[in-house]
């Protein structure tokens, strides 16, 4: 088993300066909630990590594929519980694909990979909220 330690130091208010496998960031609260809004909300940092997570799997996946779109956007939206501690209760992924004569086939067995095999976040997500999805081929 692997073990991952993240530290964070508060910097000042509600800020936490992050190091992140030598890459530096800052997280915040909203100025309504008491902060400065010097970074992003923890909470949308787990969205962000799922859709770099599926995002890298499908990027691999495709490019052993030779699917070579010509671009990739993911996009994860949310909808968040009402009441305290306010966690997600679905999450939803567009995954969206740009090119000419893309493979829906192939498309769909990357993002199907990485969301049932290979993308550890969203399998931890799934356990708490669950996580759908659409692919969407722009032309």
């Amino acid at each position: 088993m692997t073990q991952t330690i993240v530290e964070a130091k508060l910097t000042g208010n509600t800020a936490f300066q992050m190091d992140l496998d030598g890459h530096d960031f800052i997280t915040d609260a909203s100025i309504e909630a008491g902060g400065n809004d010097l970074g992003p909300r923890p909470k949308k940092l787990l969205l962000a990590g799922l859709i770099g997570c599926t995002g890298m799997d499908v990027v691999s996946i495709l490019k052993k594929m030779k699917v070579e779109p010509e671009s990739i956007r993911l996009e994860a939206k949310a909808e968040s519980s009402k009441e305290h501690p306010k966690v997600y209760t679905e999450i939803h992924l567009t995954y969206r694909f740009k090119g000419k004569n893309l493979p829906m086939d192939k498309l769909e067995r990357a993002v199907t990979l990485s969301q049932e095999r290979y993308c550890g976040v969203s399998a931890m997500l799934k356990k708490a909220a669950p996580v759908t999805y659409d692919i969407v081929i722009e032309e």
